[in-house]
């Protein structure tokens, strides 16, 4: 075969990575490079467009030139990014009009609130989009940039701007300027996609005071999004895989048919579980969202997501600012000291609680604490707090989706911890399997890349190349595990009230 790799370009939060992957579905190896964060004000988080663009091309030109790679050695690229983050340029000069808004940012809560505010406007969005008005979706960020820009909105009535979300403005880079495209995954987040209809929508368009000309088209998941014409770079390579991240990471763990789930342990954890062909309406405040399709599919699938706000930087908090552990490593092994809690519960709700609960305003707390409580304890509860929480939005999703999670596949820098894996295991009592290669977001873009280009024949070929994964099943007794979870949930009332 003489395009021997698939590479995936992962746009993250805070670096960029090029990541070069084999027929196995290997990580051969990656070139990664941070870029900087930016914060103007409280609450307000901007990345430089072109910072992320250097970046990103930095260590796609660094891995090509590690391994002696020519263009006929890469069947295809693949791009999984950061969803939400808004950028604005101007295509005649490919400048952006200002710093990029990032997902983070809360500048536009109150705009958010303005629009929105009367439960018409709320339940027209929820019904179009499958999203619960918020900052934290691209439309206001779009609508600031306009109006706080000199002369933005003028030239964006001209037709004079563009729009795009991380992919898209990598797209339309590395293609010289030729492709000012997305994918239904990243879509989706910007609040102005109807995902029932599979187009923009003109009345959220009109609400957010936006140019429909400034919008990319919106093409499959697994298909074409122009070649690679950028100075420097290998000229030809198809690019023809585009996810957001946590849809990659669904489609990486071969989670391609309802019923399916997998759950990202990062600083926050996210839950997503794939619904099918059906947009399942939730009771419990999750949210409806388009899943990432293999080509040929036919039809638009879609899945169910929830967020934990704090997964593992509770661990990053036990480490910076309480010193009880040096590395987020070390906690497996303290946690492992003591057979149990001793009674003690973390409940991180640093910044609110999220589904289902629903609690914005309150705040962390410890509970049961003893004389006898020492480090050890009190980082096994930091530890078990994430899967308590990722245990409240499984049995919240499974009442939505109507359906059961029979296995979930989890990913994401914590599932390495095996403590934790069992333990939530045991609380879910759920079969719990960590592929060997738990970069599954990156693996995502790959096989939708891949799939694309003929690289891989069909996602049962892509399944047969997961047969690997380690497996925790539950070793609990059930009324031992009730007992830890009324104690959780007693925990998460004191914390509310």
């Amino acid at each position: 075969m003489s395009n021997q790799y698939v590479i995936a370009l992962d746009q993250g939060t805070t670096s960029s990575r090029a990541v070069l992957i084999d027929h196995e579905a290997r990580m051969v190896d990656f070139v990664q490079r941070p870029f900087t964060q930016i914060y103007p004000q409280p609450g307000w988080v901007e990345h430089n467009p072109q910072e992320i663009l250097f970046s990103q091309l930095g260590s796609f030109m660094e891995l090509m030139a590690r391994h002696n790679l020519s263009a006929n050695d890469i069947a295809g690229i693949g791009i999984d990014n950061q969803r939400e983050t808004t950028i604005v340029w101007d295509p005649s000069t490919g400048q952006p009009i200002a710093n990029a808004i990032v997902w983070q940012c809360r500048r536009t809560a109150k705009l958010v609130e303005e629009l929105c505010s009367d439960a018409a406007t709320t339940e027209l969005i929820r019904s179009k989009t499958g999203l619960l008005p918020d900052a934290y979706f691209s439309a206001s960020k779009i609508t600031w940039l306009l109006d706080n820009v000199p002369g933005a909105r003028k030239r964006a009535e001209a037709g004079e701007l563009l729009f795009g979300t991380v992919d898209t403005y990598l797209i339309w880079a590395l293609t010289g300027g030729l492709v000012h495209a997305t994918d239904p995954t990243n879509a989706s987040r910007t609040m102005l996609y109807n995902i029932h209809e599979g187009c923009w929508d003109n009345e959220l368009l009109e609400l957010f005071g936006i140019p429909s000309s400034m919008m990319p088209e919106v093409r499959p998941s697994s298909g074409s999004f122009g070649q690679t014409s950028y100075p420097g770079l290998p000229a030809g390579i198809p690019i023809c895989g585009v996810a957001g991240d946590q849809q990659a990471s669904l489609f990486g763990q071969c989670c391609f048919s309802s019923g399916q789930a997998k759950n990202t342990y990062g600083t926050g954890c996210f839950l997503l579980m794939h619904t099918g062909d059906v947009a399942v309406d939730s009771a419990n405040q999750l949210v409806t969202t388009i899943a990432a399709s293999a080509p040929g599919v036919g039809h638009t699938e879609y899945a169910l997501e929830g967020s934990v706000f704090v997964g593992g930087a509770v661990m990053q908090w036990m480490r910076d600012e309480l010193g009880l552990i040096h590395t987020a490593a070390e906690s497996e092994a303290l946690a492992a000291a003591v057979p149990d809690t001793g009674g003690v519960y973390v409940v991180p709700a640093f910044t609110g609680l999220g589904a289902p609960w629903w609690e914005a305003d309150a705040r962390g707390t410890i509970c049961g604490i003893t004389r006898g409580t020492n480090r050890n304890h009190l980082v096994r509860a930091g530890l078990e707090s994430i899967a308590y929480q990722v245990a409240d939005l499984v049995q919240a999703m499974e009442a939505d989706a109507s359906q059961h999670i029979e296995t979930l596949n989890v990913d994401g820098g914590a599932s390495a911890n095996n403590l934790l894996m069992q333990f939530q295991a045991d609380i879910l009592n759920r079969k719990l399997h960590r592929p060997q290669n738990i970069e599954t977001t990156a693996l995502g873009a790959a096989f939708l890349a891949g799939l694309a280009c003929g690289y891989w024949k069909d996602t049962a070929e892509l399944k047969a190349l997961r047969a690997t994964d380690d497996v925790f099943v539950c070793s609990m007794d059930r009324s031992q595990a009730r007992k830890l979870l009324n104690g959780w949930n007693d925990a998460v009332r004191r914390t509310i009230s």
